[in-house]
């Protein structure tokens, strides 16, 4: 058994794979899959060796040490490798979503002062590269990294071939600044969000030593690892314990990228676990899974065949975050033998704050306080937490740094909830979402879209109605649903799926609170057209903005379902 004490407390990433490379330099770490269909596989030994010669290369740019520099693309090996290499040249990493526009990657180039950046994974296609390839600065210099698209730079395989390892690798102390990771801006413009090694670390050394993560773990790592979460569960965590890292060649192929990963650990947002769901319901219905299910013997190889095909039958953890999970969509993988547990945390502290326990999840509830964590809340209702992931600060704004964290060093989280007599934390809203109706009353917004939420043919939703007599949902239906739609036009039977739904939740509502109706949207809220964040988030304030005006022709013809 490895010792988890001593391999918790080292300072940094790069002293970690320093660490690996000696104690395991032929092990696969990093397992890239190419359009191809070639695989290939990166040691320690190998990945140690062309961090150092990017170090040289990066060394012999003469930036100002430490200056910022920028990684642009999808996961890759490549881009963990770039990370690793910045950081032994001395300087800070600025991870970029690939689905930033050209107006929000320009904002964080400018406001971060980046002086160089790795052009990663790119198509063009599920990216913002053409776009953002115009604003990138012709004096700024570039290193183009494997499965990079065309571009004028000097290309990662051509610089590790002709430039000799760095003699002067920088070994971090653990409060050095190492990131500087962008709020995905659903209330305005990105915030730098200041991660040290120790703030990145910390969080995983704790996550290793809870689910007792060894060096035989199989991760795949495709959420962005522009995202605070994958750069703890994978980038982190992965160095820490030393396991092997599989990435994904494209959405295509996911499913393939899974079952070659056969991951041990996974993690998970809600619109993927739904997919799977939605897939498997669409090949099996569930009124037949229920039966079969049921059947001794034969219900538990079918669910064991069903995890199989999903490429899931060897995690032993499964995570979900980042916004919450339909119940019943809990339960039915619980029933298959996953139990999923729910993570809840913010960029500003790593993403470590409060997880689901084995076999203590509540309906509702995001879970305890992880080790080393202490949560309260605030006289306003305000969730207030202190962890071993909390930021330095906001980059170049100490007035905002000091308005979100208290002098005893707890985040503001701008969520409100409520803690039961287990300990378990209930998000109930946040504190700016709060909107006032024309009778007076306050309504929390967050609560009532998570109940709406639930429902499988919905994919997104968002509540307002400021001002008006009564809260109003407004609704963008599943893929699956829009698809039937486009085939057959007929709406009845999903307006009165939306009517029933409407009248079940309104029934648990207070009288201020009951949607007054439901309106359909036609054109969907896609990060391109700015309604989500990079993290699918919905943008509150630019949804209300695009409905206002409207509000009052849909409230007076008194319908209980509206059709954009």
């Amino acid at each position: 058994m490895e010792d988890l004490t001593q391999l918790n407390n080292l300072p940094s990433h790069i002293h970690y794979l320093l660490h690996w490379e000696k104690q395991t330099p032929d092990r696969d770490y990093l397992i890239q899959p190419f359009p191809n269909g070639e695989v290939k596989s990166y040691t320690w030994k190998q990945i140690a060796d062309q961090v150092r010669r990017m170090a040289a290369y990066i060394q012999s740019l003469d930036l100002t040490v430490p200056s910022q520099i920028a990684i642009y693309g999808k996961n890759s090996a490549h881009w963990i490798m770039a990370d690793l290499a910045i950081w032994m040249a001395g300087h800070v990493s600025v991870p970029l979503y690939t689905t930033l526009n050209a107006e929000g990657t320009q904002y964080v180039l400018e406001h971060s002062e980046c002086k160089m950046m790795f052009i990663g994974k790119l198509d063009g296609k599920g990216d913002s590269w053409n776009e953002v390839k115009t604003i990138i600065p012709t004096d700024m210099p570039c290193v183009k990294l494997p499965l990079s698209p065309d571009y004028d730079a000097p290309i990662w395989e051509d610089i590790i071939a002709k430039t000799e390892p760095t003699t002067q690798p920088v070994l971090p102390v653990k409060e050095q600044l190492a990131t500087i990771i962008y709020t995905s801006g659903s209330t305005g413009l990105p915030k730098g969000v200041m991660q040290s090694f120790a703030t990145l670390l910390a969080p995983s050394g704790e996550l290793r030593t809870t689910f007792e993560v060894t060096s035989k773990e199989r991760a795949l790592s495709y959420l962005p690892l522009a995202h605070v979460a994958e750069r703890i569960f994978i980038e982190s965590s992965s160095l820490i314990a030393g396991f092997t890292v599989y990435f994904a060649n494209s959405l295509e192929t996911f499913v393939e990228d899974l079952n070659r990963a056969k991951p041990t650990i996974f993690f998970s947002v809600p619109r993927l676990w739904t997919k799977f769901y939605l897939g498997i319901n669409e090949k099996i219905p569930p009124k037949v899974q229920n039966i079969l299910f049921g059947i001794p013997v034969l219900g538990k190889i079918i669910k064991q065949k069903l995890l199989a095909k999903l490429g899931l039958n060897h995690v032993r953890y499964a995570l979900t975050g980042s916004a919450p999970l339909p119940i019943n969509i809990i339960k039915w993988y619980r029933n298959l033998g996953l139990e999923l547990l729910e993570v809840y945390g913010m960029t500003e502290n790593s993403g470590y704050s409060h997880i689901t326990r084995m076999g203590q999840y509540q309906s509702g509830y995001v879970g305890h306080v992880q080790e080393k964590v202490e949560c309260k809340i605030d006289e306003n209702g305000e969730i207030l937490v202190k962890s071993p992931g909390t930021m330095l600060g906001y980059y170049k704004n100490p007035e905002k740094t000091a308005e979100d964290i208290t002098p005893d060093h707890f985040l503001r989280t701008g969520d409100m909830g409520e803690i039961d007599s287990q300990g378990r934390l209930k998000i109930t809203g946040r504190v700016k979402d709060i909107f006032k109706t024309s009778k007076g009353k306050y309504v929390m917004p967050v609560p009532i879209e998570q109940k709406i939420g639930n429902d499988a043919i919905i994919e997104s939703v968002c509540v307002g109605g400021a001002s008006q007599t009564q809260p109003v949902a407004f609704v963008m239906l599943a893929e699956e649903v829009r698809n039937k739609l486009q085939q057959d036009s007929k709406r009845d039977e999903i307006e009165a799926h939306l009517e029933n739904l409407r009248n079940e939740i309104n029934q648990k509502l207070e009288p201020h609170e009951k949607i007054g109706f439901f309106v359909v949207i036609r054109d969907l809220w896609t990060m391109d057209n700015d309604m989500l964040t990079p993290t699918m988030k919905i943008k509150r304030n630019k949804i209300e903005a695009k409905y206002e005006n409207r509000l009052e022709e849909w409230y007076k013809q008194s319908k209980h379902v509206v059709w954009e």
